[in-house]
């Protein structure tokens, strides 16, 4: 179930720049992981056209490949449900997924000639910045996306 928040400045001005945005939603089954594309895509979708806030054509593929990335690998490789948050702040998205397994992800230098495990080298190249934290109960990954694109994205025009 997603729980989708907004908290403005503190005299309560709506202003970009003080806004802040969230959605969160947990998951439980592997064929969820559309759910979180899905979920992903209608909520930047608001943040465009409900709050005012570009968001490029591209860097909303690239949060819906992030997000089906991340949760995919959370479903794969942990039990219990899976947590997925979108926060929304200073022009950019980020995408943070817990989950309860305490084994932190194997970060594989690029390699061609491997066949699959690329995920997560692929969230690193498209994200501003990754990290991954231990939680009292799990962990923490988390990827920063820029909401509009600009020349020096990956996928800028």
């Amino acid at each position: 179930m997603a729980d989708r928040g907004r908290t403005a400045g503190m005299d309560d001005r709506e202003s970009p720049v003080s806004e802040y945005l969230s959605v969160t939603a947990a998951f439980e089954e592997s064929g969820e992981i559309g759910a979180a594309r899905d979920l992903a895509r209608s909520f930047l979708t608001d943040v465009q056209v409900v709050h005012g806030f570009p968001v490029s054509v591209g860097s909303m593929g690239t949060v819906q490949l992030v997000v089906s990335e991340l949760v995919t690998n959370a479903r794969k490789y942990a039990p219990g449900p899976s947590l997925l948050t979108l926060d929304v702040q200073s022009g950019a998205v980020e995408v943070s997924v817990w989950d309860s397994s305490t084994a932190l992800p194997a970060i594989l230098p690029p390699d061609p000639s491997r066949i699959g495990q690329h995920g997560l080298e692929i969230v690193m190249a498209l994200s501003q910045s990754f990290a991954v934290h231990r939680e009292p109960v799990g962990k923490r990954i988390t990827a920063v996306i820029a909401l509009a694109e600009d020349s020096h994205s990956p996928l800028g025009s």
